[in-house]
Parts: C-alpha cells; sequence; structure tokens
C-alpha cells in the first residue's frame, strides 16, 4: 500500500469558554489535520496543535512544513513507519508537531487498512478507560470554585489546576481551597508551564504543605534542568516535565539529575504515535510516572490517538488529558466518549472516528 496523496489542512475551532494559563488566554483551537490517501483509496486523519513555546510552531509553519514534506513522501509504501520517519527527518530539521500529525494519520490509514485499532500497531490492550484531567483555570478564584464544584458533582475523579498567572502565595491559595473541595482520594496536579523561577516554586510547594497535590508540572523553564532537579529535592510534591520532554533522552535526563518524577507526553513534541509510546515506556522503565495528553486544545481526532496510546502503554498512573471537551464544537461525528470522568478507548479500525468533512470544511482557514 502507498502514499497517494497527503494534504494538510488549517483549522481554527472555538472553545466553549476562554482557558487562563501562565501568560495567555486561550479562546480557539488552531491545529492542523493531514488526510493522506493511499493508492487502494483508503483515508487517514491526523491533527495536531500549534505550540509556538513548547515545539517552536505555529499554524503557518506547520502547514508550511506540511506542503514541503508531501512531495518526498507521495508514492512511498505506507506501513514503513521507520523510512518514512527517515526521509522526513532528512528532508526538514526538527517541526516535531508537523511531523507527528503525518504520523498519526499513517497509523491511522495502515490500521484501517488492516481492520484494527492503532493500539494493536503499538502492542497489547493493558485497559479501556483512563481518568481524564479536567482543566481548572477560568481566570478567577471564584470561577474555579464554581467549576470544581460542578465537575466533581459530575464524576470527575482528577483535575489539574492552572497556576503561574499569579503570585506563588494567590496561587497556593486557591489551590488549597479547591483541594478542600476535591478531598483526597483523586488526582489532583497544578500546572505552571515555564512562569516561575526557582525561589517562587520552591515558595508554591512550601505553602501548599501536606495539600492532597499529587504532581506539579513544569515549575521552571524547560531547558532549566538543575532549576527542576533543586525544586524536586525542596518538594514533597512530586514533579512532572512538560514542555522539556522532546524526546527519550529528555527523558533520561531528568531521571538521572533527579529533575522529574514523571513528565507529560504529547505526540507533538516526540514527533508522532510510535515515538511517544517508547518514551513511555522509557518512564515506566525508569519508575517514572506518565500523563498522556494533547495540547490545548485538540478534536477527537487527536484525543483518539492519546487514547490509543493510553490503551498500549505500560503507565498512565497521571491521567490523559483530552482537551476536545474543552471545544464548542468537534470536528467528528462522534466525539470522544467522556463518562463518569473517565476517557474511553475507541473501538473500530484505525483512531476508530469518523471525521465530519461538513464540519472541517466550516472550521478551515486558509493559510
Amino acid at each position: 500500500m502507498r502514499i497517494a496523496k497527503i494534504e494538510p489542512i488549517a483549522v481554527s475551532v472555538p472553545m466553549t469558554k476562554p482557558v487562563k494559563m501562565s501568560g495567555i488566554e486561550i479562546r480557539a483551537a488552531d491545529n492542523v489535520l493531514v488526510r493522506i490517501e493511499s493508492d487502494t483509496g483508503i483515508i487517514g486523519w491526523g491533527e495536531g496543535a500549534s505550540a509556538p513555546n513548547m515545539t517552536g510552531e505555529t499554524l503557518e509553519s506547520m502547514m508550511a512544513a506540511g506542503r514541503y514534506l508531501a512531495p518526498f513522501l507521495q508514492g512511498r509504501d505506507a506501513t514503513d513507519f521507520a523510512a518514512l520517519h527517515a526521509e522526513m527527518d532528512w528532508r526538514m530539521y526538527g517541526n516535531h508537531a508537523a511531523k507527528s500529525v503525518i504520523d498519526m494519520a499513517l497509523h491511522d490509514l495502515v490500521a484501517r487498512s488492516r481492520g484494527i485499532p492503532m493500539h494493536a500497531l503499538l502492542g497489547e490492550k493493558r485497559r479501556d478507560r483512563v481518568p481524564a484531567l479536567w482543566l481548572i483555570g477560568t481566570g478567577s478564584t471564584e470561577g474555579d470554585l464554581t467549576e470544581t464544584v460542578a465537575r466533581k458533582a459530575s464524576g470527575f475523579v482528577a483535575f489539574k489546576i492552572k497556576v503561574g498567572a499569579h503570585s506563588p502565595a494567590e496561587d497556593a491559595a486557591r489551590s488549597h481551597a479547591i483541594c478542600e473541595i476535591l478531598g483526597r482520594g483523586l488526582l489532583i496536579s497544578a500546572d505552571v508551564n515555564q512562569a516561575w523561577t526557582v525561589p517562587q516554586a520552591i515558595e508554591y510547594v512550601t505553602a501548599m504543605g501536606n495539600a492532597p497535590l499529587d504532581f506539579l508540572e513544569q515549575p521552571v523553564r524547560g531547558d532549566d534542568l538543575a532549576g527542576m532537579a533543586t525544586v524536586a529535592r525542596a518538594s514533597r510534591i512530586a514533579i512532572g516535565a512538560d514542555e522539556g520532554l522532546h524526546g527519550i533522552a529528555d527523558i533520561e535526563r531528568h531521571h538521572a539529575l533527579g529533575a522529574a518524577q514523571g513528565g507529560s507526553l504529547k505526540t507533538i513534541k516526540f514527533g508522532g504515535v510510535r515515538a511517544a509510546f517508547d518514551g513511555g515506556c522509557v518512564a515506566d522503565r525508569l519508575g517514572m510516572k506518565t500523563n498522556l495528553a494533547t495540547k490545548m486544545s485538540e478534536s477527537s481526532i487527536a484525543c483518539a490517538a492519546v487514547m490509543h496510546l493510553a490503551a498500549a502503554l505500560p503507565n498512565v498512573d497521571w491521567g490523559v488529558s483530552p482537551t476536545c471537551q474543552y471545544l464548542a464544537d468537534d470536528l467528528v461525528k462522534v466525539p470522544l466518549q467522556i463518562a463518569s470522568g473517565h476517557a474511553t478507548v475507541p473501538t473500530g479500525p484505525g483512531l476508530g472516528i469518523e471525521v465530519d468533512l461538513e464540519k472541517i470544511r466550516r472550521y478551515t482557514v486558509k493559510i
């Protein structure tokens, strides 16, 4: 089976409401889709978000990369993932997010051609559903507390508090209030998105005391492993890496330096589905916890891929973060199922989703 056509498509999908993160407020999902058609007429889909501060890529650059790479891949064997990745890496340095979208579409295509779910290309299926983290980041303490009460009542058992937009003391006070509502026994985390200095991060973890916070994600810059290690030594809360993880070597460095006890894996950072899977296997071998996530926000196309990873990986102790739940609309006919606070692994061949072409046309933007 050979690749007949690769088509990158830029979309911008509205969110139900803005999500406040350190230094930015997200109101719409600006993502790139890739449609790959085989010479046998089978079609595979992939998706990845633009994330300039995480991968260095914008919507425009991802589209340009997809268009540039397409001619070098067309006509090649769609099942030879290693050769296709080698070709992409030879033709273009970096651009992991753009390559990850092509890779995801290839995995969907090949799995569909074989009539098997995507996770069967990775390994044994270990689970059918995983706790889905709900992001708490409305921009105000009152809004966050209201949101926490509502989501706990609806059955969510995993939460991620967005911090870093305020002082460590203010964020700690808000986090304590949220933890008090949630109580113990749930998975609770906080995400700084690199916003703090080492002293600020230590101020926060100290102020949190014995609050039931399971992990603190990326408290300082992703390239400051020494700073991460300093925070980890000062913290009784486990430290997780996100923006600092872009491959297996990063996972190994964080472990060796004691800079993190776990991390968040995203296909856009690792360059594809298999690379993220391999990273999760290495993390598990090293005794590190794993969270699987899509960037804020991706539709059920990318979220389905995350759930197939979750089905096959040995460890997803820090849950999954599917962000399609924050979109005002989705790009598939039946969105990823999230019920009682858990996301379910899709069934059926490939990603197990059916794209809605009318909605894709509606949200397509011209680049």
